[in-house]
């Protein structure tokens, strides 16, 4: 795991890239890699990069980056972990090329050589990686499958320029933070920003699943290399015992390729049915105890799960570490979090599990397993249940009538449910109304809101967040055109929640302390199994979520553990906003000069706080997400 960055001059005469440069958006990143840092530029001068190293495999100087071939036309720098780079390395010394150290980057780089962008269809593991071609003058990019490792880059002023998180851009002398105000409402909803674009003008993502090719004149094209949805899969025809079988296969082979490791590994557990498999699946395989993390809140005892993480402990006789965090030890990481982030992330779980990043990395332990996305794969929150049924039961007939009876039921229904501040409900039908997708993913305020907490009209209207959830979901469709609706949310959540949300809050905190996180759940092969699952299969029972998983493990783990009600990891906002935490909170987003600019209405946040500082309802979530807002655009931009 590591930190890159590089520059590419393609149409200035005289190249202002320079090891200074190079160093300082590097030494921005130290967090994400402590143990050796290296700069390069082309004999062209056209092209710059520079590296962070967190040494995890070939712990010798040999590993060290950028690294270049022998011929020197082509030169990497790489974040990730390529899990089969040694089955890929004996091919290539076969047809010829020579190792100069065991590192999988060297792979990425003569397979390049080799198959040029087709690599990409060859490694498995998580990356993001430049690959700069001398002779072409030429740019290759890409971000992996899944978006577990991020990928950021601005190409202005005959210059382009990437890295592993903004502020290492923002290093650069001639780049400077300017606010994208039309992301803002994407952000509102979601929580995060879109998977194209960030909050920052003119600075983007690479979306997961891409690659990106810079031309010589400076022209870039993006391009889709992978897609759940584009693969004929025979998965589809599994039923019962044989399903069980292959989905067991996978995890197994899963967890066995993410122990790859020159350095100690272990497990987030929280208790769950996912980290508790990635630990129970962990130990056949190995001869030593696993090292297993937890945290749980000093006071707010509902929160924890500390009674089921140390059941699992027991029953694998793991090495088990445990620390109890309240709101006084939280509230001074508020800051940091929004730095470390790069962009605020509207999820509180971002709390504890900057704690829990600093407890692993204090016990001694670089790479722990983690158990995101296998509730997006197989159906496992409650929401995504009461949508589905939703769905099935009401929408799809609701949005076969004509448009004017929708647009009447639901200035009808509008006054009712604002006055009841009911408005998710208010949301679904606003939605069929005008013709909208029904699923956006969890929101944090929806669309309804946006009349109330905007000034301005382009705002209000919410049309850029619709845009953006009807591009995914036509996406979705234009891959498989039968795709039914549980494979449109599934997409929708791996393009959107999944990647941008929760995969770089998991990277982004963890690399804060320089640890690396590794996502068994979200291998490739797992993913396009679940996609190609119909939504007969996954949810038999509407009232059963991770049926298909459940039915799996039960002879992994205990039935109070599969069977549990679903808790989750979290933190305890509403409490804290309410009481210890108001004070600040209602200081810090009252005072935002980012909300008193106009753009929104600060009357809607006053009310918001009030009511949930009297308890007429639980809005922590939302106000956690404006704070965040509040606090990142405090840290970047005044």
């Amino acid at each position: 795991m590591c930190g890159i960055a590089g520059i590419v001059e393609h149409s200035s005469a005289e190249s202002k890239i320079s090891e200074q440069i190079l160093k300082s958006m590097s030494d921005v990143m130290i967090h994400r890699g402590p143990d050796a840092e290296g700069s390069f530029i082309s004999n062209s001068r056209m092209c710059g990069l520079s590296f962070r190293r967190l040494s995890i495999i070939d712990l010798s100087t040999a590993g060290n980056q950028p690294m270049t071939t022998p011929d020197g036309r082509y030169s990497i720098v790489f974040n990730g972990e390529i899990y089969n780079h040694a089955v890929l390395r004996r091919d290539l010394i076969e047809k010829g090329y020579k190792y100069h150290s065991g590192t999988d980057t060297e792979t990425i780089l003569n397979g390049f050589a080799e198959y040029g962008k087709d690599i990409l269809s060859k490694i498995e593991g998580m990356w993001a990686f430049a690959i700069w071609d001398e002779e072409k003058k030429e740019l290759f990019c890409s971000r992996d499958r899944i978006g577990k490792k991020p990928f950021y880059f601005t190409n202005q002023n005959g210059r382009f320029i990437f890295a592993s998180e903004i502020k290492s851009i923002l290093r650069h002398p001639d780049i400077s933070a300017e606010l994208n105000t039309s992301e803002l409402p994407v952000f509102i909803n979601l929580g995060m920003s879109s998977n194209r674009n960030t909050l920052f003008s003119n600075i983007h993502k690479i979306p997961a699943g891409h690659s990106l090719t810079l031309k010589k004149n400076g022209e870039f094209t993006l391009e889709r290399y992978w897609s759940p949805l584009s693969k004929d899969m025979s998965y589809t025809e599994l039923r019962g015992k044989n399903l069980s079988e292959e989905l067991l296969r996978l995890l197994r082979q899963s967890i066995s390729d993410r122990m790859m490791s020159d350095v100690p590994f272990g497990v987030f557990l929280s208790g769950g049915i996912d980290s508790s498999l990635n630990v129970a699946l962990m130990a056949e395989l190995m001869d030593r105890p696993v090292d297993t993390f937890t945290i749980g809140f000093k006071e707010l005892e509902k929160y924890n799960e500390l009674e089921y993480a140390r059941k699992i402990s027991k029953q694998f006789s793991t090495n088990h570490h445990e620390i109890l965090i309240d709101d006084k030890d939280a509230l001074p990481v508020l800051s940091d979090l929004v730095w470390h982030e790069d962009e605020p992330n509207g999820d509180p779980v971002c709390i504890p599990l900057y704690f829990l990043s600093k407890l692993t990395h204090d016990a001694g332990t670089t790479v722990v397993q983690v158990g995101e996305g296998s509730d997006e794969e197989f159906a496992g929150y409650t929401w995504q249940l009461r949508d589905y049924n939703f769905y099935r039961r009401y929408w799809k007939h609701f949005n076969k009538l004509p448009d004017i009876l929708k647009k009447s039921a639901y200035h009808i229904s509008k006054q009712f449910f604002n006055s009841t501040s009911q408005l998710l409900p208010l949301e679904f039908i606003r939605r069929a109304a005008f013709n909208e997708q029904f699923y956006w993913t969890v929101p944090v305020f929806t669309a309804c809101h946006h009349e109330y907490m905007y000034n301005l009209k382009e705002y209000k209207d919410n049309t850029l967040t619709s845009q953006y959830i009807n591009s995914l979901s036509n996406e979705a469709k234009s891959f498989k055109k039968d795709a039914d609706f549980l494979q449109q949310v599934f997409f929708i959540e791996l393009n959107q929640r999944l990647a941008e949300l929760l995969l770089m809050r998991v990277d982004k905190i963890g690399m804060a302390h320089s640890i690396e996180a590794r996502v068994p759940f979200l291998d490739y092969r797992i993913v396009e199994l679940a996609m190609s699952l119909p939504q007969d299969v996954k949810v038999p029972n509407s009232s059963i979520t991770k049926f298909v998983l459940k039915n799996a493990i039960g002879n992994i783990l205990p039935d109070d553990i599969i069977n549990r009600r679903k808790q989750g990891f979290w933190a305890p906002v509403n409490e804290w906003i309410r009481n210890q935490w108001f004070d600040y909170v209602k200081s810090e987003i009252l005072n935002s000069k980012l909300l008193n600019s106009g753009i929104f209405n600060i009357e809607f946040f006053k009310d918001l706080l009030n009511k949930h500082r009297e308890g007429k309802g639980n809005f922590g979530f939302q106000l956690f997400d404006i704070l965040s807002l509040s606090l990142w655009h405090k840290r970047f931009f005044e």
